[in-house]
Parts: structure tokens; C-alpha cells; sequence
């Protein structure tokens, strides 16, 4: 690590620019926005730098470089297009023991500007050095993505509320109490603007914790999507990162699951043929309990937790026993994996709706409105349909649907082990078996289809 990150405080302190063009500009709008006085020395100005100047209650010397401008600052910026003049600003900066920036050229600064990440008076800053500053800004990128816009109220309503839990809780408990702030419910509604309720919420559990050991935490029910992890939404991904404990399903995949926090307290509960690892009602008992111990719980589901994901059933429960939670959609399996397959779902030669079905036997018997599923111009999306594959075929075609209608399974969608195997009701059961086709598997039947050969853009398995 070449430079030490180190934060500035220039409030109110004079900060000199030798240079008034479009580099120094954006210098100061930095500056401008830690609430620096800004100084300028320059025969020349931006409109926009001037106005910089004036606001900040700052100086312009109409004037060429000279050594006794330093006298005038805190620190220093040397922002010219002469590489001779930066040069001799940062020489005589470092006589006098000023931090000096010398806009790119990294041997005559003694400090860096870092791309920066800001909401409000939280910031990052992310530095090479000098070396990469390119890779830098596409990091900042990432981050930026990553952090809810509404954080800059977050902080404010923390600064405001220091001193009130400082006082009311001993040091030992404040640590958790802002981790339960930030990771849960009073978070979401600062960020989301709703400052008076966030502020309301934290003076009440604030009692709660002075006279509680354990607080109610609460449960984050999020849809980790078809496999891909770069599928999985910003606020999925911020949430796996703040669990305490996860509870996940068999269709969740590795990738996905390595993005948990890697603390977090892992249980498996997923569900395959005739064999639950814990029953749903298991599942929703547990996620009550391990709230109630004050812990923050991830249950994440394969796909999107309200598409044939039972997640309604869990957080009825939830809800019930008055515990907190969010839900965070994912991408459910029929779009992503159609999508990687080249498949659109819709298409106006092809279908004008869609239909998400589930194929799962009860008891041996697969009751659906065969009549509704056999009519033309729209494509079905068998969800968990390998096992019945051959009565659901043979159900279509009875019920009028041509023989010939392409139909499509997707094995492991949209990973590295996708295989897309393409038939017809006729010869789609035979391949399946002839494949050695194994779960998951996504099942989808109509005109679409046809377009896979054309549009497949994802070369795997």
C-alpha cells in the first residue's frame, strides 16, 4: 500500500487550486462539497469554478504561480496543464510540509484524490495510487450499484439519535443495537425518506432494550433466482451479507450460496421427491424461533419465493407471530432459464401469453384444466414437471394439441451444467429418459420453442 486513506476535514479551511480550467473545476467541486474555502490562482476561470469560489466564501488572484500563494493554504492542488509549473507547486508545497496533489502525476503528490463513493457525509474512497485509476472508477461503479441511494438519510438520522442511545444503553449493547439499526426495518424506512417513523421506531426500541435481552430480529425472504448469481438483485445481495443464519432450499445454488456472509450460520431445508429435509411447517416454526433469539435470518429460496416457492405460507406465519420481514423478489425459472435457453417467452408469431404451471403428482394424480392448456398461442412453463413428463405430454395431445408442438427441458438453467434438450410432445419423454434428464429441470411447451436454435446465446453443458 503505497498511500495511507486518510480523511480530510476542510470544513471552513482555505484550500489552494493553482489552475482555473476544466481539471481544476472538477478539483474543486469536490472540495466544494466538503464545504472547503476555495482559493484560485489563475490569470483565467471556469464560469462554474468562479461561482464555486464565491459561494465558498473563497479567493481568485488574478495572477501566474508563485511560491507565496502557499501561504494562503491548508492544502494544496496543482491542477495547471504545464507539467513544469505543477512541478514547481509541489516542490515548494513540500518545502513547507502542505499536502499537495499534482493532477496525474503521482511521484509530485503527496496525497491522492480516490474515486469516490458518496451518500451524504458517508463516503468511499477507492485508491490505486496513481496506478489504475480507470479500475478504480470501475469499482466506484460496482459500489455505487450496490449502496441504497437512500443511505445519506440513514447516517443523518444516526447522527442525530448518538447521544440519545449513548445514553441509553451501556457500551457493551450499543455496538448490537446499530447493527440491528442498520440491518433492519428502522433502516429501510430512513432510506426510503420516512425519517419521523424511523426516528419513532428507535426511541421504542430503544425501551426494548434497556429492559429486553433478547430483541425480536427479523426475516429476510429472498429469491436467490435460477442459479446464476449474477442474476441475484442489489438489495438480495445486501441482505446475505447482514444474516446471522440462512435457511436454504435444494434449488439454491452453490455459486449463489457462496455470497452469503461467511459467518452466517448455514441450515438446509430443502424439499426433493419424497424426502423433506424439514417439513414446511418445520420451516416456518424455525424461522419464528431463530427471530425471536434476535438473530437476522435469511430464507432463501431458488428462483422467486412467491412462484411456487411457498414463501406466502411462510411469511403468513411471520406476520402472525409479529415479526419483521422483507420480501426481495428474484428472477423466477421460467425467465431465466428460457432466457438462456433463447426462448422468449412471449412472441407475436408465436404466443401472446404465458402460463406458469406447476407439474408436481399428488398422490399420483396431476389434476390440471388440460382443455385451457391445449388451446394455441401461448407457451407453458412446467415447474417441477419431470416426474410427470410423460402424463403431461400425453394430456396436451388428447386434449388437442399437435403432436408436433415443439417443447423444450432445461436442466440446470442458466449454469455453467445448463443442457437444453429440444423435442416434441411426441418424443420429449423418451429423450428425457434417453438424456438421463435429472432435476431440476424446467419444462416448456409451444411455438417459442422453435426459436432456440436461432437465438440460443449461451453456450453450456
Amino acid at each position: 500500500m503505497r498511500y495511507l486513506p486518510l480523511a480530510f476535514d476542510v470544513k471552513d479551511r482555505p484550500c489552494l487550486i493553482i489552475g482555473g480550467g476544466s481539471i481544476a473545476t472538477r478539483k474543486a467541486r469536490l472540495l466544494q462539497k466538503a464545504r472547503a474555502r476555495i482559493v484560485v490562482v489563475s490569470p483565467d476561470i471556469t464560469k462554474e469554478l468562479h461561482q464555486m469560489v464565491i459561494d465558498s466564501s473563497g479567493e481568485w488572484h488574478r495572477a501566474t504561480y508563485s511560491a507565496e500563494y502557499l501561504d494562503l493554504a491548508d492544502l494544496v492542488i496543482a491542477a495547471t496543464n504545464s507539467v513544469a509549473v505543477n512541478g514547481s507547486v509541489s516542490t515548494d508545497a513540500r518545502e513547507r510540509r502542505l499536502p499537495v496533489n499534482a493532477v496525474d502525476a503521482p511521484e509530485l503528490c503527496t496525497f491522492t484524490f480516490p474515486a469516490i463513493v458518496e451518500r451524504g457525509d458517508l463516503s468511499i474512497g477507492i485508491s490505486s495510487g496513481g496506478a489504475a485509476p480507470v479500475l478504480a472508477r470501475r469499482i466506484r461503479a460496482q459500489l455505487e450499484a450496490l449502496l441504497s441511494p437512500g443511505l445519506a438519510s440513514l447516517v443523518d438520522l444516526a447522527a442525530r439519535m448518538r447521544s440519545k442511545v449513548k445514553a441509553s444503553l451501556p457500551e457493551a449493547r450499543r455496538k448490537n443495537f446499530w447493527e440491528w439499526v442498520f440491518a433492519g426495518p428502522v433502516a429501510r424506512r430512513a432510506e426510503a425518506g420516512q425519517l419521523e417513523n424511523a426516528e419513532k421506531e428507535i426511541l421504542a426500541a430503544l425501551q426494548d432494550w434497556q429492559g429486553s435481552p433478547n430483541p425480536i430480529g427479523e426475516v429476510y425472504l429472498v429469491g436467490g433466482g435460477p442459479g446464476d448469481p449474477d442474476l441475484l438483485t442489489f438489495r438480495a445481495l445486501r441482505l446475505m451479507q447482514q444474516a446471522d443464519v440462512v435457511l436454504y432450499d435444494r434449488l439454491v445454488s452453490p455459486e449463489v450460496l457462496d455470497l452469503v456472509r461467511r459467518d452466517a450460520e448455514r441450515i438446509y431445508v430443502g424439499k426433493r421427491k419424497a424426502f423433506h429435509a424439514v417439513p414446511q411447517d418445520g420451516i416456518n416454526q424455525l424461522l419464528v424461533d431463530l427471530a425471536l433469539q434476535g438473530k437476522k435470518v435469511l430464507r432463501l429460496k431458488g428462483g422467486d419465493p412467491f412462484i411456487f416457492g411457498r414463501g406466502g405460507e411462510e411469511i403468513d406465519k411471520l406476520a402472525d407471530a409479529s415479526i419483521p420481514f422483507q420480501v426481495v423478489p428474484g428472477i423466477t425459472a421460467a425467465a431465466g432459464c428460457a432466457s438462456y435457453a433463447g426462448i422468449p417467452l412471449t412472441h407475436r408469431d408465436h404466443a401472446q401469453s404465458v402460463r406458469f404451471i406447476t407439474g408436481h403428482l399428488k398422490e399420483g394424480s396431476l389434476d390440471l384444466p388440460w382443455g385451457e392448456l391445449a388451446s394455441g398461442s401461448q407457451t407453458l412453463v412446467f415447474y417441477m414437471g419431470l416426474t410427470g413428463l410423460e402424463k403431461i405430454c400425453a394430456e396436451l395431445v388428447r386434449h388437442g394439441l399437435p403432436v408436433g408442438t415443439p417443447a423444450a427441458l432445461i436442466e440446470k438453467g442458466t449454469t455453467q451444467a445448463q443442457r437444453v434438450i429440444i423435442g416434441d410432445l411426441n418424443t420429449l419423454p423418451s429423450l428425457a429418459e434417453e438424456k438421463a434428464v435429472r432435476a431440476p429441470t424446467l419444462t416448456i411447451i409451444g411455438g417459442v420453442v422453435s426459436l432456440h436454435e436461432k437465438l440460443n446465446w449461451y453456450q453450456a453443458g
